[in-house]
C-alpha cells in the first residue's frame, strides 16, 4: 500500500492542488497530514480527495472549527494531537512535533512515525521505527514537498512541488 504524507500546508491551496494531482497519479490509497492545515476550509479540500485522510492538529490549527468541519466527512479521521492506527499491517504514530515523534519512535511501539512542524523533510531510523517528516507542503520557508511511504518495501520517497 502506498501512503501519502503531507504536513504544514498553511492554507496553500495552489500547492495542495499540485500535490493532489501527483497523489492521484501515484496509486496512493491513504493520506496522512501531520498538522498545520491552518484554516478549516482545508479539511474540505482534503476530503475531496475521496480517500481516507488521517490527520492531527498542528500549532496553528483552529481546533474548534476544524473538529466541526471534519465531522461532516466520512473519509476524514481527526485524532487530536496524536494519532495511532494501523495500515496494511504497519503501526503508525502521527504527531505534529519532532520531540514527540522522537519519543514515539524510541518507544518501539510503531513501525512508522510521521511528523512536521520544522518544515524540513527527513527520514531517520530509530531502532525498527522509521521517522518521516515530509517537509512543508506550503513552500513558505523551504521548497514545498511531500512524501510517499510504501508499506510493502518499508521505503519512503520525497517529492518536490514546483
Amino acid at each position: 500500500m502506498k501512503v501519502g504524507i503531507i504536513s504544514d500546508t498553511h492554507d496553500n491551496i495552489w500547492n495542495m492542488d499540485k500535490i493532489f494531482a501527483m497523489i492521484k497519479n501515484s496509486n496512493i490509497e491513504t493520506l496522512i497530514h501531520c498538522g498545520d492545515l491552518c484554516a478549516p476550509f482545508i479539511v474540505k479540500k482534503l476530503a475531496e480527495l475521496g480517500m481516507p485522510v488521517h490527520f492531527v492538529f498542528g500549532n496553528t490549527d483552529d481546533r474548534f472549527l476544524t473538529t466541526r468541519v471534519s465531522a461532516n466527512y466520512e473519509n476524514m479521521n481527526l485524532y487530536g494531537d496524536l494519532a495511532e492506527f494501523e495500515l496494511d499491517g504497519k503501526k503508525f504514530g502521527v504527531t505534529h512535533f519532532p520531540r514527540i515523534a522522537t519519543a514515539l519512535a524510541r518507544s518501539g511501539d510503531f513501525d512508522v512515525v510521521c511528523f512536521g512542524h520544522n518544515h524540513t523533510k527527513s527520514e531517520e531510523r530509530i531502532g525498527k521505527t522509521l521517522m518521516v517528516n515530509p517537509g512543508e507542503a506550503s513552500g513558505v520557508a523551504k521548497d514545498a514537498s511531500f512524501a510517499i511511504y510504501d508499506t510493502k518495501t518499508d521505503k519512503v520517497e520525497f517529492f518536490e512541488i514546483k
